[in-house]
């Protein structure tokens, strides 16, 4: 399944994408894409129903409707740097030897395609694409043999960062990462099994249709499943959490010389089978 939330901001409403990229209602069986309709018992009764079945929404999804992240009560919005070898290499960072966390703020999070905000002084705003992981059943200690079992699917994200706040200006990457709407998520989030391999997506960024980042998936440093089980260590997973799982290279920073976004630009990414992503980046 393709599960999304459209609407205006703070009233999206629960859809599924039918087979035709049509939107289909889904309100009358869930009051949200979160909580107990991610987990395993949620989803099942949901992927049993026909969508025909469901009242359609006109119009055309990203065009006519706006769709809010697809993923709603999030309360942990957790990243992974330098996950990618080829962008470690990029950056001329070493190559961890554990995965490095950091958090984006709620109030990061937004729709895949609304506006991206340059927060006010920012120098060196830049883009990351990555494979998201949406938490369908909570849990700590999660063992990494059983830990797909904790995910409901999969989501494009864009790690939107602003690079002097995330390294020159002392603290933790933290303040670089979570400003408000660096973290579009979406358009959908796709359940497992319609993602396919998630070890082997091609995945991909556009500024003002310059292709900046061409990558894969399968250069990941620490899977999926590690992920999950190495982040549970630390604090307790909740249903509707959200891991944001690294980006390869051909980010602004890596570019030589470097390129931010100024105001004005139009971002595009995607990746393989999970859906596209349209951003304005707009001053504040």
């Amino acid at each position: 399944m393709k599960l999304l939330r459209y609407g205006p901001k703070g009233a999206e409403k629960p859809g599924l994408l039918d087979q035709n990229g049509q939107i289909r209602d889904l309100s009358a069986h869930v009051t949200d894409i979160a909580g107990a309709a991610l987990s395993a018992e949620g989803l099942t009764p949901l992927a049993a129903i026909d969508p025909q079945s469901l009242p359609l929404v006109p119009g055309v999804p990203q065009k006519d409707i706006r769709l809010g992240p697809c993923v709603g009560g999030t309360r942990k919005f957790i990243c992974i740097g330098l996950n990618y070898a080829d962008h470690a290499a990029e950056t001329g960072a070493a190559i961890p030897a554990e995965p490095i966390i950091f958090n984006k703020w709620i109030t990061a999070m937004c729709g895949p395609d609304d506006d991206v905000e340059i927060p006010r002084g920012s120098a060196k705003t830049d883009w990351e694409v990555e494979l998201g992981v949406v938490i369908g059943t909570g849990g700590k200690y999660i063992a990494e043999e059983d830990a797909l079992n904790h995910v409901a699917g999969y989501c494009v994200i864009n790690d939107v960062s602003e690079r002097e706040y995330q390294i020159e200006r002392g603290g933790t990457w933290d303040k670089g990462k979570g400003c408000d709407t660096f973290g579009p998520t979406g358009p959908w989030l796709v359940t497992k099994d319609e993602a396919g391999d998630i070890t082997k997506l091609k995945m991909w960024l556009d500024v003002d249709a310059h292709r900046y980042q061409n990558g894969s998936t399968a250069t990941m440093i620490f899977g999926v499943p590690h992920l999950v089980s190495y982040v549970s260590r630390f604090m307790s997973l909740e249903p509707g959490d959200v891991i944001s799982t690294g980006t390869p290279p051909g980010v602004g920073l890596g570019q030589k010389p470097p390129v931010y976004l100024k105001g004005g630009e139009v971002m595009r990414l995607g990746i393989d089978g999970l859906g596209t992503q349209t951003q304005r980046v707009v001053k504040t």
